[in-house]
Formats: structure tokens, sequence, C-alpha cells
């Protein structure tokens, strides 16, 4: 189902018309009445945060009057910060400064190596509570199925399922799909990269990139420095190898700390590292160019491998796709792990790892993991890919997302205790909520279950269960009555704690 944000396209706003003068030039009565009609229904909330005006042409015919006329009133609420405009677009109601909580800064600790917490429990209560239908699913970090392509995946198996009998009856090459491949080295070139169908080995998902990457660098024992807070699925993979975990204080804007990271690998007292840069979860920061050029080299000088997570990279609200570390990799020391989970479907399980160096090493881990991965769904995404039908969907996401993660904000700062802060991705769809400090988010995340919402306490992003009066929040989901009293339900949980 293709959706897209919030309209107001096709419905007039105002109560009545407004008579251009005979001149047909803008008249300061004329965009000073339209721009306060416009304010006015801002202020009582029957515009919200995020919501889409009128396009300049609709509003022009609406109000009888030029289109010079309606820009002029757009840029006078653009100038006082009501509105803004979005590139190729349009015109949008700005988070009102009242909704706009504070960010949160970064956190500094001594890093100390250490075995990973367990912490399962939590972890599947968010996941469980993701199949629940009567759940309001703020935990996982999942799109909702409304926002994916269904119908057409649905009609590409059973149309591959008819014509490729004879490949789904045999096992697939242990790199991979060749056209699957050939279309992520493809895609590669939209942010720098320049590699060949060779240098891609496709995996069960990010998880399997991640898991075979880091078991062809890294022994049982060994430590691998990670982003604090960390997602919790590469701390689980970390655990699961018997390796250890090396917390590095991460900016909520700029990514890790290379001032903290550095030190570590010149020391060499870790095996690899493990980073999101674009849009990381849950911080959604995406890290500056010139950090990532950093990294890279800093990766080539003390010759320890960067595992770079970008399944979040194509879902940038901006005005180009952000680069991957990997894109300033000219030695192979960086390895770039991604899949279509997030923006396609979960259930293809399709992802895939640009390996650099470690191509052999990764190579034969893939063999002795599975052999290969299943056959039909690489030809859906290949086919998918090829036929621009990814291009498609990734315009009407990244619209979709950017809508939801605003008007999630504005609920933060309309609803939860003063003092609430608040990141602000460009990206992705996940924010990171750092409650005051009389607020536990385990008791939040155990009485929100009983309200049958669910949320990911800060304590699973961290191998010491640092962070317990942050959450992260999922924004995957078309906006509703129902997400609205979930954030009310939650404020209200969180009051009560002081």
């Amino acid at each position: 189902m293709e959706t897209t944000v919030q309209s107001l396209d096709s419905a007039p706003i105002f109560s009545a018309e407004i008579r251009e003068s005979p001149s047909g030039e803008p008249d300061a009565h004329l965009y000073e009445k339209i721009a306060s009609e416009i304010r006015r229904q801002i202020e009582q909330s029957v515009l919200q945060a995020g919501d889409r005006l009128p396009s300049v042409r609709k509003l022009s015919q609406q109000k009888n009057v030029s289109i010079s006329t309606v820009l002029q009133a757009y840029m006078h609420l653009e100038d006082i910060g009501m509105i803004e405009a979005k590139p190729q677009s349009g015109y949008y109601v700005r988070l009102r400064q009242r909704n706009m909580p504070p960010e949160p800064t970064i956190r500094r600790f001594a890093p100390k190596p250490a075995p990973v917490l367990n912490v399962v429990t939590l972890v599947e209560d968010l996941i469980n509570a993701a199949h629940y239908a009567d759940f309001v699913p703020l935990g996982a970090a999942l799109p909702s199925p409304e926002l994916l392509p269904i119908t057409k995946i649905s009609k590409l198996y059973a149309s591959i399922a008819r014509s490729e009998i004879q490949s789904i009856a045999r096992y697939e090459h242990p790199g991979g799909n060749i056209e699957l491949r050939r279309q992520i080295a493809l895609r590669s070139m939209d942010w720098g990269g320049v590699h060949s169908p060779d240098e891609v080995i496709t995996t069960v998902a990010a998880t399997e990139a991640l898991n075979i990457s880091l078991r062809s660098v890294a022994r049982e024992g060994d430590t691998i420095a990670v982003e604090s807070p960390c997602y919790f699925g590469i701390l689980r993979v970390i655990e699961g190898l018997g390796m250890k975990a090396l917390e590095i204080p991460t900016d909520p804007k700029s990514g890790i700390s290379l001032e903290s990271l550095e030190p570590v690998m010149k020391k060499n007292s870790i095996q690899a590292c493990i980073v999101v840069p674009n849009f990381s979860n849950p911080l959604g920061c995406c890290m500056p160019d010139e950090h990532k050029a950093a990294l890279a080299a800093m990766a080539a000088k003390y010759r320890i491998p960067v595992i770079e997570d970008d399944v979040y990279g194509d879902i940038y609200f901006g005005e180009k796709r952000p680069r991957p570390v990997k894109a300033f990799d000219r030695d192979g020391w960086v390895m770039l792990c991604s899949s279509f989970s997030k923006t396609v479907s979960p259930g293809l399980r399709v992802g895939y790892a640009l390996p650099g160096r470690f191509f052999e090493e990764v190579y034969r881990a893939k063999i002795t993991t599975n052999l290969a991965s299943p056959t039909l769904p690489q030809l859906v995404m290949a086919k998918f890919l090829q036929t621009g039908g990814y291009e498609h969907q990734m315009r009407s996401l990244r619209k979709a997302y950017s809508f939801q993660v605003q008007r999630v904000i504005a609920a933060i700062g309309e609803y939860f205790p003063d003092g609430t802060k608040v990141t602000r991705p460009a990206g992705g769809f996940v924010v990171w909520v750092e409650f005051p400090d009389y607020v536990d988010s385990i008791r939040l995340h155990e009485g929100a279950m009983k309200k049958k919402i669910s949320i990911a306490p800060g304590p699973i992003f961290s191998r010491k269960e640092e962070y317990r009066n942050f959450v992260r929040l999922n924004c995957g989901y078309p906006w509703s009555e129902r997400f609205e009293q979930a954030f009310k339900t939650l404020g209200e949980l969180a009051q009560n704690m002081e």
C-alpha cells in the first residue's frame, strides 16, 4: 500500500473567500489576512506539527487571490517560524516552540570492557508486543505494514515462483543471487561507491551480515568497540559470540566520539569497531562526512576493522543520501552491512555485506553458517530494484517517516514531563528520549505493558544497564488518535513517578 503524509490540499481550511485587488499584485492586507488565518489554525491545533499546507496554486484558487499573494503569506509565516518549506514537497507546519523539548547531550563515562548483560526478557517483551494487534507498537523498531509495498512484493513472489522453478529447486550461490548483487553494486553509486557484484555477499538480513563479519575478524574473548547507547541487537551478537563490548561515548548529533575511540585503537586494545553512522539506532544521529573520513583513515592507520551497519542510510529526510563510512574507505578496512528490512519488508530477510579486504573470510563464514541465503526472496528483491519499484517506494517512505518523527516529537513536548529531552533525527524512524532523573524506564516499561503500549527501555542499549531514565520510541507507524492517546498515557505514567 502506498502511503504519504497527511495533505490538506483536498479541502479548504478557511471559512470564506478573500477578494484580490484588480491589479493582481500582492496586497499587504490580503496576504496578512491569509497568514493570520493560517496562524490561528495552527495555534488552535486545527493544523498540527507536520501537516502539509495546501499548495500555493490550490490556496490561490480557494481564496481567489494571486499566487504571489499566497507566496507572500507563506513567506511571512516561514519568517516567523510557523511553517517551513521542503524541496519538491511543499509547505509544512513546523513543530511549535512550546512543543520542542531540548535535545539530549553526550554522556561521558570511563569505558571498561565487560561481558554484555542479559536483558533477554526485556527485549523479548518488545519483540512479542509488536505481534499483538491490540498493542501500540512504540517498542520494536519496525515499519508499519501500511507503509510497505506488500501488494507489489506479493505479486512478484507469485510471478517469480511460477517462472523460476529451476532456480528455486537448487541452492543459490553462496555469495548470493548474481542479479541482486549487481543491483546492490549499482546502488552503491548513489553514495559514492564503486563496487562490483563480486564484492557483495547476500545474507539473511543485516543481523547475519553483522554476525559473519564480526566472526571473520574477531574471536571469543576479544573486545569490540561500540557506540553508547548501542542497538541491543549488536550487543546480543557480541554476547552470542563470547566477546566483550567496550562502550564509546556517542554524541546525539554527530555520532561516536573519535577522540575517545582513537586511543583504544592506538593501544590495539580492541579487535574491531561496530558503528551505525547514518541515523543510528537508538539516537538517530548522522555522523558528519569529515568524521566518517577520519574514522576510515583511523581504521587503516591502526589496522582495526570497522563494521558499519547502514540499514537506515536510505531513509534520509534531506535532499540527498548521506554517504557511509565505506565511501571513504581506500584500503578495505570498512565492512558495510545492510538490508531491505526497514524499507521494503522485514519478512523478506534480504541483507548483504561489502566486506572489503575480508571478503574471503566472510564468504567462508557464510558457507559454514547456512551455505546460501534463500533463493526466492533474493529474486524478488532483485526484480523490485531492477524495475524501479524501490526508488518509488523510498520517495513515499521518506515523506511518511519524516512526518511521523515530527508528530512524535510534538507529542513528547505536549504530554511528557517538563525537563524531558528528545533527539532530532534527520532520517530513520526512531527517537531517543531522556526523561527527568526521577523516571525509571524499566518501571515505565512495566506500566506501559499493562496499558498495552510497548516501549524500549534505555538499559537494553547498554551492557552495564546505563540510561535508566531513557527510552527509545518507534516512529514507524502512521499517526492516529490511538497513538495520540498512547503518548498521553505514557506522559501520565512518567509524571506519576515524581
